[in-house]
This record gives structure tokens, C-alpha cells and sequence, in this order.
């Protein structure tokens, strides 16, 4: 790159980052609104312009060269700071503009993010919203997004944390009364071990553990699973249980519903293993005008819950 040049074009920067978290030209191409070929071609203006190569191409997939996830990373919180710095400048008035763009776990999409989401939206109707449903914790940031959702054991050090929804959750051991008079209730953990189980698996590959705690006594066992089904199908793993296929253990606030109706039973109940509510979570160094009016919302909702 010519020593009179100061920065490439910003188009350039801005083409790469978007083929850098979609994984391909194609599917950057779809979120820019233009051609692969364009893509490709400012890509390669892109990696002429500063003399190194920043993707590797083959027919099938693209990496980053060592020097492109360097740019990638130091990039990222640039655009953040430049979107932040934009939203400020437009909502001078009063009114809070620009995207907001959230990282959670699908665990919260079933009932504790929508609600608030709902109820932000009212309130802020030009503030835009980008849900990214990742399960397998990868970093916000390599995403581009403001924040994220994630329970306490899985926060980074350097983050801000804050209670979004329900302070505590149990993991649920439930099944089908008629599952429950065919083959018996299950008085201790270990009694699972004789029973059909309904697993689930996490995007990462790992199964859901399956953990018991009372009196101070804590087992986990591991089961064999009759049906194994991915967490993003968890309605339908649950309505498997609803049919009488076996025990499941998942999160008890999906399966009040089911509860309430009488469609599954819950299973020894003082064995329930509570945990930590999720977490908002976001950079101490960059909060956004859009994400601190999310924060304002869930602060509020919180204290209006907690009256």
C-alpha cells in the first residue's frame, strides 16, 4: 500500500468483516445485498491494497489467513465503537436509534427474551434488533454483536454482568403419567439407570447432564438414552416424553405448561437441582445507545416484577 495512503477504503473493511462472520463470500454477498463476485473483487482490492493475504479460497470453504483474523479482531470493536458513535449522533433528540445486535443461548427464546424484546420495542420503535441463537458460546464479539445472554458459569471476567429474567431455574425431571404407570416412578437418581431417557445434545456435541442434588448429596449420572435429540428440538423431545417414550430432564419453566395441564408429571422433585438465572452481558469499554436503553428496559422490568 502507497505510504500517502492512510486507510483503504472503508467499503473494503467493511466487505471483509461481513465475509468474515458469515464464512463465505456467498452468504456475505446475501447480508451486503450484492454480487459474490463483488465480494470477491473487493476482497481482492482489499488484500492488494495492504500487500497481504487476508483469506485463503478453496471450493469449498474460506479461512482466515493469521493476518486476516488479526485485521478481523481489531477491526470488530472499531465498527462497534463506529455504530455506537452513530447511534449517539442520531439520537440527539431524544429518541434511541440504531441496531442492536444480541448473542444468547436458545434456552432463552422460549420464554424469557421475547417478552422483554416486546416491550423494548414499544418503547424504542426505531431501534432494530438482530437475535444471533448460539448455543455452543462462541465469542460476541467475532460476531458483532452489542451483548449477550449467558448463565453465570459461562461469563468472561472482562464482561459487565446483569440478572435478565428469572434469578433462579430448576433442571426438571418429568414424564408422561402413563409412562409412569407402565414402568414405575423413580425414587433415587440411580433408579434412572433401569428406565427409558430422553436425551438432549447441545450443538458442541455434548449431551445435557443429568444432575441430582438433596441433602447436601450431589450425583450425576449418565444414562443411556432410548432417543437423543438436539437442544433446538426440545419441543419435540418434550412432546416424545408427552407420548410416553421415557423420562427427560430440561429446564423447568418449559415444562410448567405441560405440567399444568396434566400432559407430564414431575419426577423427584426434591432431587431438582436449582441454578443461576442468565445474564445480560456486555464490554465495560463500549456500551451503545440502543444497548444501555435495553439495559434501562430490563432494570425496570426487573424492579416492577420484584414490587
Amino acid at each position: 500500500m502507497s505510504n500517502n495512503r492512510i486507510l483503504p477504503p472503508l467499503d473494503g473493511l467493511f466487505t471483509f468483516l461481513a465475509v468474515s462472520r458469515a464464512g463465505g463470500f456467498r452468504a456475505a454477498a446475501n447480508r451486503l445485498g450484492v454480487s459474490p463476485s463483488t465480494v470477491s473483487e473487493t476482497i481482492a482490492r482489499l488484500e492488494a491494497e495492504l500487500g497481504v493475504p487476508l483469506i485463503i479460497r478453496t471450493t469449498r470453504s474460506i479461512n482466515l489467513t493469521e493476518a486476516g483474523r488479526t485485521l478481523a479482531a481489531r477491526l470488530e470493536p472499531v465498527i462497534a465503537e463506529t455504530r455506537s458513535a452513530i447511534a449517539e449522533a442520531t439520537s440527539m433528540d431524544g429518541v434511541v436509534r440504531g441496531r442492536l445486535k444480541l448473542q444468547v443461548p436458545g434456552a432463552v427464546m422460549m420464554d424469557i427474551l421475547p417478552p422483554l424484546i416486546d416491550g423494548f420495542l414499544q418503547k424504542n420503535p426505531e431501534v432494530q434488533i438482530e437475535i444471533i441463537v448460539d448455543d455452543q458460546l462462541t465469542d460476541m464479539v467475532t460476531k458483532g454483536c452489542d451483548a449477550g445472554i449467558r448463565y453465570g458459569e459461562h461469563l468472561a471476567q472482562d464482561m459487565i454482568a446483569i440478572p435478565i429474567g428469572p434469578r433462579q431455574q430448576w433442571g426438571a425431571l418429568a414424564a408422561a403419567p402413563a409412562y409412569l404407570e407402565r414402568r414405575g416412578t423413580p425414587d433415587h437418581p440411580r433408579a434412572i439407570l433401569d428406565h427409558e431417557c430422553i436425551r438432549l445434545r447441545f450443538a458442541s456435541g455434548a449431551l445435557t447432564e443429568w444432575e441430582f442434588e438433596k441433602d447436601g448429596e450431589t450425583i450425576a449420572i449418565d444414562p443411556l438414552a432410548r432417543l437423543i435429540v438436539g437442544t433446538s428440538g426440545w419441543r419435540g423431545a418434550v412432546g416424545l416424553a408427552v407420548a410416553g417414550h421415557g423420562l427427560i430432564l430440561t429446564f423447568g419453566n418449559w415444562l410448567e405448561p405441560y405440567f399444568e395441564r396434566g400432559e407430564l408429571v414431575p419426577v423427584m422433585k426434591d432431587w431438582w437441582v436449582p441454578f443461576e438465572g442468565p445474564f445480560l452481558y456486555y464490554s465495560s469499554r463500549l456500551t451503545p445507545r440502543p444497548l444501555r436503553a435495553f439495559i434501562d428496559h430490563i432494570t425496570e422490568e426487573r424492579k416492577a416484577a420484584e414490587q
